[in-house]
């Protein structure tokens, strides 16, 4: 039985939690064996998400005024809460890589940057690139155009070593 005091720490911890995450899934893992349960956990811990099975009225209490209020509603049933405190898609990632294996984790509700999303977006979420990919990809975008300018400027003096060393060969040959 938790006392007065336990449920408040438990609010302040959940409080701290989502007013830093950037974004929470809220999954029913009902029928799910308590190794299953530690195998998630330890997941989490490895991806950087923070994940907690907590009453579903502290943790009402806890989205209020953060980014996560969105999901008060909608949260009925026991439900594990995954939080992304680094990356927006790690616990989208987490949960669809676990769902692969167990079909008993149904993912209930999705919330991004406090906007509610639909269940089914899970995988668009899980699909977004890491910090690291956007980066990259930012960069090969940026070096494009400078690589491609790069060669235009090159290729006259390319053609023309190509074309002496063709009428040097032709010469040799003859």
């Amino acid at each position: 039985m938790l006392t007065l005091e336990d449920k408040k720490a438990i609010v302040a911890e959940m409080a701290g939690v989502a007013s830093t995450a950037q974004a929470a899934i809220a999954a029913e893992y009902r029928g799910l064996s308590a190794e299953q349960m530690t195998k998630l956990r330890s997941e989490a811990r490895k991806s950087g998400v923070y994940l907690r099975v907590v009453k579903n009225t502290l943790a009402r209490r806890a989205f209020e005024g953060t980014g996560f209020a969105c999901m008060q509603s909608s949260m009925v049933g026991p439900l594990v809460l995954a939080f992304s405190t680094e990356e927006p898609a790690a616990a989208a990632r987490l949960m669809r890589d676990f769902m692969k294996g167990n079909d008993k984790l149904v993912v209930k509700v999705v919330a991004l940057g406090g906007k509610l999303l639909t269940p089914g977006d899970v995988e668009a979420l899980a699909n977004m690139p890491t910090r690291d990919q956007a980066i990259s990809l930012l960069m090969a975008v940026m070096k494009a155009p400078v690589e491609k300018f790069v060669r235009t400027l090159a290729e006259p003096t390319s053609k023309m070593v190509r074309t002496v060393a063709a009428i040097r060969d032709q010469k040799q040959a003859a």
